[in-house]
Order: structure tokens, then C-alpha cells, then sequence
């Protein structure tokens, strides 16, 4: 009988963990009366409550000074928490260690991380595929691990929010700002890649956050610069942009960030941003969706919201509008004495405001800030960049690689035949190079860096004829894969006149790019969605028959390459 005890008390020791794991329904915990947040709200004056509404901007590669300035901030003001950007992830551990200690109330650490912590630190830590690739992807369960390794990988890092993922429906291929950041212009596929990526970070532990609603997909207009506006009517709006909010929100959306675009078929108010527009943040997304999570705004200091409310005002409409979250004021300290005045002027019900504070007091709790610990650095580089997250990286590049255009040039490809490796847009092999390169028996390597003249490129044409096989490999180096090619004149010739029968081509690009490209006359196109290490090696394997691509077109191109397409 002792025994039966003692095997009972290990069992329920080992299984806890397990059960403890399991976090509480978010958006149902958030609006639950608790023990915790009433105490901490209670010990709060009436500026530092304000204060938990408002979320600090915070570097550490702008220098000393500026993380001191920050703390001086934190310190005097009592904010609910910080929007990190650059710098590095020891430095970043190192400064959320020191402003934690400031702090009265825990700080709720936020991020931009669309496609993980690499996001904003590229050259130390992990970056997964853009969303626009991700939704080649047909398995969705890779994303949902995704989301659940940026989980751990923010949690290492002391942070507990991801303004992600962009559920916005691309459906303008001119979008600068949206674009390779969607998931595609489908809403049923943004849809289904937004609630796996969605779910995967919530059940691992950390705030998920829907964006741009209403909705940034159709748009030419950069938010940051300027205030969008867009023109639709309600019912187009409802049954396209809304259209994956909605879904999500039925799925239990913890949060949602605000975008600044004015919308005259939701607010008719001259110029106002959809972010400080009470019409959308509580009669359309509160009260008509139903949303009960957190409410966040995009940045309050870009040019969208600040240009025609400025001095604090867009600020204090913000808290009016409905909002739980304030990203990044422009003067923090102002803002909250506008808000404090608002209060007792009654345009703010005090009722309203302390219901919010306490929603985000309680978003603390269920991340686990009432039971703050400092970041440990032991192992810390080694531990966000584990062989796990970078098998899980490979994984989802060779699910992502579409093939659109096949003859037996790429189910034959040969090793042994003359071949030709044709680099446009860089002047020196990079991982697709080095690694097919060794592979072949003869090759001539070309590099086409774009200031060849005509002449020049006449006679490299010559010299690849030559060969049996071409692979003509297309590069986009910029740091962000825009929808037009930047290849001169000269260059897009060149590619016309080499896409034909004996050249299977390769794009590291953003797959608009196939609109102005003259490459569609190639036996075989590979498109890989970016020229990140990880797709070039993906894409590789492809070629060489050593992965069968699954991709599927994310995005309608054009009538030769439509959503969907992929072999």
C-alpha cells in the first residue's frame, strides 16, 4: 500500500510539470478579476496606472547614452514596458536586466519579430523564412513549430510579445510596406498561415499580435511617411481585409495592433488615422468582431498618425479610440499628462481606463512577470542559435521552394554535361554557387554584376551558348526583396535572350519580380522567394533531385503564374 502511494506522489511529481505548462485561455484571463492585479494596481498613483499603457522605444546599438536615456525614462515615468529594435542579443540581455531593476511593476517586453528575433539583430540571431515565403508552404504544422521556437527564442531573451504575424492580404503587388511581409493575396491561405503561426507562439508562452487591421494589404502609401488612405466600401472591407481578423478572432486572438490608414467607409472624419478612430477600435473591432484581447496602435511616431494630430493629441484619441497598448509616444511624459488631464475632464471614462490597465496588468501575469527573474547569460548566443531552430529553418525552406516550370531539365539534371552557372546581380558565388559548384564535372562559373556594357554582354552570351546545360541563378541583394527588379535594361535583355530550352532558371527574389523578368521561356523556374543562405541551400537541394518541391504559388502573378501554381 506504501508503495502504490510513493508510485502515485512520482507520478503526479514527474506529470505536473506537464499540466503546468499549459497556460490559461488568454483573452479569457486578461478580462478574469485577479488577486495579483488588483494588489499591483492598487499600490499604483494615478500616473503610474497611465503609465502601463505606454511602451518605450529601446536600442543598444545607438551607445551608452541612449540605453542611459532610456533608463532615465523608465525610471522616472513608470511605463508598461518596451518595443525593441537593433543591437545585439547579449547587449539587449544586458540592458532589459538593467531597466527590469528599475522598474516598479515588471516590464512587458515587446518586438517586432515578423520572422523571428533576426528580424531586428540579422548577424546573431535566427531569422525564418518571410511570411511571403511561408505561404508556399501546404503544411502548416511547420509553421505552427515556428511560431512555437520564436516562443523559446523570445522567452531566452527575456521578451514576452510579437507584433506578428502580418495578417494583411497583399492584393497589391506595389504595396511598400506590406508586400514579402504577407503571407500572400489569398485570404483563406493568410488565414490558415496566421492562426499556425499564431497558435504555435500563444502555446509557447508568448503574446501574439494580429496586424495591420482593418487591414494593409491594398495600399501604395508607406505608413511610416504619410497616412494611407483607403477608399473601399464597408462591404469590401468586410469580405477581403476583415476577412482573417475575424476568422482569428473566433480562434481566440490574444492582441491586435492598429494600423494608421484613413478610412472613410469606416470614419468619416477628415484625415483620421483608423488607429485613433474609436468608430474602429471599439465600435468595429470591439463591439461588431467581438474582440475582447488587447488592443495595441502601430507606432504613434510615424507620419501617419502625427501629421495632422500632433502634440500629444493623437495620443490622448488613441487612449478615447479604445486602445489597451500605446507604441511608442513621442513624448511619453506629455502624453500621459494629456491623458490624466482627459480623465478628469471626463472626454476618458476613469472606468474604461482602469478596465485596460488592468487587462494589460494581467497580460503580465499570464507571461509569467509576477514572477519576474533576470535574464541569465550563461549560453545565451549558443542557446538562440541551437541546431534545432536551424534544422527547423532548413525544413521550412525545402517546403517553401516552388517549382513553376519543368521539363526533364530538372528531373534530369546532369552532373556530367558542360554547364554554364549564370549569376546575375552579385560578383561572387554565394551559397548556391559553393555548394552546386563541386557538384558538377564541368562548369564555367559567369558572374553579371549589371555595369557590363552591351558588348560585354553579347560576348558572355556567346561563351554560355557553348555549354549543353544553363543555370541561370538570380540574385536580389537588397536587404529587402522589392516587387521590381533593379537589373538595367541591358541586363533584362541578356536574361530574355538566355531563358530558353537548355536553361533552367533560379530566383532569389521576391516572386513579383516574375512580372518583370523575361525569364518565363526557361525549361525549368525554381523560385526560392529570397536570397537568404537558407534558400539558396534549399533551392539547391531541389535542383539535384535531393528534395521534391512542394511549394505553391502564394501570390497571382499574371495569366502564366497564377496562386496555386507550383509542380
Amino acid at each position: 500500500m506504501i508503495r502504490k502511494h510513493v508510485l502515485l506522489f512520482l507520478f503526479l511529481v514527474f506529470l505536473f510539470p506537464v499540466f503546468a505548462q499549459k497556460k490559461p485561455d488568454f483573452v479569457r484571463f486578461i478580462n478574469s478579476k485577479n488577486v495579483w492585479v488588483d494588489s499591483v494596481f492598487n499600490a499604483l498613483t494615478p500616473k503610474e496606472r497611465i503609465a502601463q499603457l505606454f511602451l518605450v522605444r529601446a536600442h543598444t546599438n545607438l551607445g551608452k547614452k541612449y540605453i542611459d536615456s532610456v533608463a532615465n525614462i523608465i525610471k522616472k515615468e513608470q511605463l508598461g514596458g518596451l518595443v525593441v529594435f537593433q543591437g545585439g542579443p547579449v547587449r539587449h540581455a544586458q540592458m532589459l536586466n538593467q531597466y527590469q531593476k528599475l522598474s516598479k511593476v515588471p516590464l512587458l517586453v515587446t518586438y517586432d519579430g515578423e520572422w523571428g528575433l533576426g528580424m531586428r539583430m540579422p548577424d546573431s540571431t535566427m531569422s525564418y523564412p518571410y511570411q511571403m515565403t511561408l505561404g508556399a508552404i501546404q503544411n502548416e504544422h511547420l509553421i505552427y513549430e515556428m511560431g512555437k521556437q520564436i516562443a523559446r527564442d523570445f522567452q531566452r531573451l527575456g521578451m514576452h510579445f510579437n507584433f506578428a504575424p502580418v495578417v494583411d492580404i497583399n492584393n497589391n503587388p506595389n504595396n511598400p510596406v506590406i508586400n514579402f511581409r504577407s503571407f500572400g493575396d489569398n485570404k483563406h491561405n493568410v488565414t490558415r498561415k496566421s492562426k499556425a503561426y499564431m497558435d504555435g507562439m500563444v502555446d509557447g508562452g508568448i503574446i501574439a499580435s494580429l496586424k495591420h487591421f482593418p487591414g494593409h494589404g491594398d495600399t501604395d502609401v508607406d505608413s511610416h511617411h504619410d497616412l494611407p488612405q483607403l477608399t473601399f466600401s464597408k462591404a469590401r472591407l468586410d469580405t477581403l481585409e476583415i476577412y482573417p481578423f475575424r476568422e482569428l478572432i473566433k480562434a481566440g486572438a490574444p492582441a491586435i495592433m492598429v494600423a494608421h490608414m484613413n478610412i472613410p467607409a469606416l470614419d468619416a472624419t477628415p484625415n483620421i488615422p483608423s488607429s485613433i478612430s474609436r468608430k474602429v477600435v471599439t465600435d468595429l473591432l470591439r463591439k461588431e468582431l467581438g474582440f475582447k484581447g488587447l488592443t495595441v496602435t502601430d507606432a504613434m511616431d510615424m507620419n501617419g498618425v502625427k501629421k495632422f494630430f500632433p502634440n500629444g493629441e493623437a495620443d490622448v484619441m488613441a487612449i478615447e479610440a479604445g486602445h489597451d497598448l500605446l507604441e511608442i509616444s513621442e513624448n511619453s511624459a506629455r502624453a500621459i499628462d494629456l491623458v490624466e488631464k482627459a480623465v478628469k475632464s471626463g472626454r476618458i471614462k476613469q472606468a474604461e481606463l482602469d478596465q485596460r490597465i488592468k487587462r494589460v496588468l494581467a497580460a503580465k501575469y499570464w507571461v509569467g512577470l509576477n514572477q519576474y527573474r533576470p535574464i541569465p547569460m550563461q549560453n545565451l548566443f549558443s542557446d538562440l542559435n541551437n541546431n534545432a531552430a536551424k534544422q527547423l529553418v532548413d525544413r521550412l525552406a525545402d517546403a517553401a521552394v516552388t517549382v513553376l516550370k519543368a521539363d526533364r531539365r530538372i528531373k534530369t539534371f546532369d552532373k556530367q554535361a558542360a554547364t554554364a552557372i549564370v549569376s546575375i546581380g552579385i560578383t561572387q558565388a554565394q551559397d548556391f554557387e559553393k555548394g552546386l559548384t563541386p557538384q558538377l564535372t564541368e562548369k564555367t562559373q559567369f558572374f553579371i554584376s549589371g555595369k557590363e556594357t552591351d558588348e560585354q554582354l553579347k560576348e558572355l552570351l556567346k561563351q554560355i551558348r557553348t555549354h549543353r546545360q544553363i543555370v541561370l541563378a538570380i540574385h536580389d541583394n537588397r536587404p529587402r526583396p522589392r516587387s521590381e527588379s533593379d537589373l538595367s535594361e541591358p541586363v533584362r535583355a541578356f536574361v530574355d535572350k538566355l531563358a530558353g530550352r537548355r536553361t533552367v532558371t533560379v530566383m532569389f527574389t521576391n516572386p513579383y519580380a516574375l512580372n518583370n523578368l523575361p525569364v518565363d521561356r526557361s525549361s525549368g523556374i525554381i523560385m526560392a522567394y529570397q536570397n537568404d543562405a537558407f534558400m539558396q541551400k534549399a533551392a539547391l537541394r531541389v535542383l539535384l533531385g535531393r528534395v521534391k518541391a512542394q511549394g505553391k504559388l502564394p501570390i497571382a502573378i499574371n495569366k502564366k503564374f497564377q496562386y496555386g501554381d507550383g509542380i
